[in-house]
């Protein structure tokens, strides 16, 4: 019986420990944003069949709803990420599901040359001058991993992210330890500046 209840405590303070850590990381490097105009960058993943799978259809929803929650009149979702096949492209597969099956009927813009992150950030930018208040959707620490990565190219359009709807408690719950953990592997790259959460 004791080792039965040692497991659970276990297992409940992984999960909490998944649930923290996600939290923290959708909260790092982001303001309070100011402006009408928004920006949702949505961040693809190896998608190599036609059909968004479980990973993109995931950011889809939590880009969509980004764009949606920010009181915008007309959101504009930016769809990133190229080919990693010889088929579509991760942008136009992700957009693809989020208006013939979400129903999305704001601005698409599709930006399908990035094969890294570091290249979602750079072939972005020029869609994100004119955006007021701008929201990168993924998993909580590819998008701060992604939120860095703007802040190098160019610091002043950093100053204009705020926070996406990418954490919500008890999505994924059981999988956040292992995306916690993935997550410290995939951002041991950035400094201790960057891994601040806003206050």
């Amino acid at each position: 019986m004791r080792r039965r209840t040692r497991a659970a405590i276990a297992g409940a303070a992984a999960l909490a420990w998944g649930e923290w850590l996600n939290r923290r990381w959708s909260r790092t490097l982001v303001g309070r944003g100011a402006g009408a105009v928004e920006a949702v960058v949505v961040l693809g993943f190896r998608n190599p069949q036609a059909t968004a799978n479980v990973i993109n259809r995931w950011r889809v929803r939590a880009g969509i709803r980004s764009a949606t929650g920010g009181g915008a009149g007309n959101p504009r979702v930016i769809f990133s990420g190229g080919a990693t096949g010889g088929g579509a492209t991760e942008a136009a597969v992700m957009a693809d599901y989020a208006t013939s099956v979400l129903g999305f009927r704001g601005t698409v813009v599709l930006e399908d040359r990035s094969r890294t992150t570091w290249e979602n950030i750079t072939h972005v930018i020029p869609l994100l001058e004119d955006a007021d208040r701008i929201k990168i959707a993924s998993q909580p620490a590819h998008a701060l991993k992604a939120r860095a990565y703007l802040r190098r190219q160019r610091p002043d359009l950093a100053e204009r992210l705020v926070r996406a709807d990418d954490y919500r408690p008890g999505e994924w719950t059981a999988v956040k330890p292992l995306l916690a953990l993935y997550g410290l592997w995939t951002l041991r790259g950035l400094t201790a500046e960057e891994r601040k959460p806003a206050l």
